[in-house]
């Protein structure tokens, strides 16, 4: 159900975050960057949805969703791991400390779940029982929670590329990080996902899985940077169905924000075909989702945003300090 807030809201995205007055911008797939002389980061996240190596439309409050339930999470967690928060002057904006941030993607897994190709279930499936480095049980099955949680680095890839699995070893021999810096991200990662998994529980949620993004500062500390268990980063399932769905060999409920990507992959072949026009109905569906994951995970209500002025324009009165 499409809340009227929502839809009354339909037209008010977030597209693009050109602020010609800000210096050093940087254009990712979710968010616009801009590095102040001072070392700090303004991160703005946009209502961009990325998927199949492109961009595929905006989602209205996709960009608040993200950047609040991240700062959710930032402070429910700073006395584990260090992060690179310093101020939010708007929804949808972080400042952050500038960091080096480390060669390498890591994803952490509480369950044998995933259907890409540096998924440990699609490896399993595929025969592999050594996976990053990790030798799992024979017999498990889809969705099956593991004996413990492991950690499976990726590659970071360009815009457009492919993650590539890496070991520890490849890790440490290959020269991406030293020994002491990737055991302190390993322990950082675990007991991150540790607190995740234990807050989500008390939300009635199952954190499967998720990523993290490490960087260091001038003076060498591993720091949190990007983005913590938020939907787009984190696959959550709804604890209460969870053993019965298992016993069925059928998938664990989770948000469904596969609503765009399944519209879109039943009609082109999205990595190769023009995408057609997707109707203003999936696109609201798709920001339901974002926002009711918000409120189960965070237990706080979604502040929408006002009516009265474009989302941009918005952002540039609250960062015009900056400028």
């Amino acid at each position: 159900m499409i809340s009227p807030e929502l839809r009354a809201r339909a037209d008010l995205i977030l597209d693009d975050a050109t602020i010609p007055s800000l210096p050093n911008h940087y254009r990712g797939k979710v968010r616009d960057n801009y590095d102040l002389p001072d070392g700090r980061r303004i991160l703005i996240t946009t209502d961009r949805l990325s998927a199949f190596d492109r961009s595929l439309a905006c989602i209205p409050c996709k960009g608040q969703v993200l950047t609040q339930t991240a700062r959710f999470w930032f402070e429910a967690t700073k006395d584990i791991c260090p992060n690179h928060v310093l101020a939010y002057p708007d929804p949808n904006v972080v400042i952050g400390q500038r960091l080096t941030i480390l060669p390498v993607e890591v994803v952490v897994r509480g369950y044998l779940a995933g259907t890409t190709g540096t998924s440990i279930l699609t490896m399993y499936k595929a025969g592999q029982r050594t996976v990053y480095g990790v030798t799992l049980p024979d017999g498990m099955r889809d969705n099956e929670r593991l004996p413990q949680p492991i950690i499976t680095p990726t590659t970071k890839a360009d815009n457009g590329g492919h993650d590539m699995p890496l070991t520890a070893a490849e890790i440490v021999d290959g020269g991406l990080l030293p020994a002491a810096q990737w055991d302190a991200v390993c322990e950082y990662t675990l007991a991150l996902f540790a607190r995740g998994q234990s807050m989500a529980a008390e939300r009635g949620l199952i954190l499967a899985d998720t990523k993290y993004e490490f960087g260091v500062d001038p003076a060498g500390r591993i720091i949190l940077a990007d983005e913590i268990h938020t939907p787009d980063s984190s696959r959550y399932w709804f604890q209460e169905t969870f053993s019965d769905r298992f016993e069925r060999g059928e998938r664990p409920d989770s948000f469904d924000k596969d609503v765009m990507r399944n519209w879109v992959a039943a009609r082109c072949d999205p990595y190769k075909d023009a995408i057609p026009p997707i109707p203003s109905d999936i696109v609201l569906e798709t920001a339901q989702v974002y926002i009711s994951a918000f409120e189960r995970i965070t237990g706080q209500r979604f502040d929408y945003p006002e009516l009265r002025e474009p989302v941009l324009t918005r952002i540039r009165r609250n960062l015009a300090v900056y400028a």
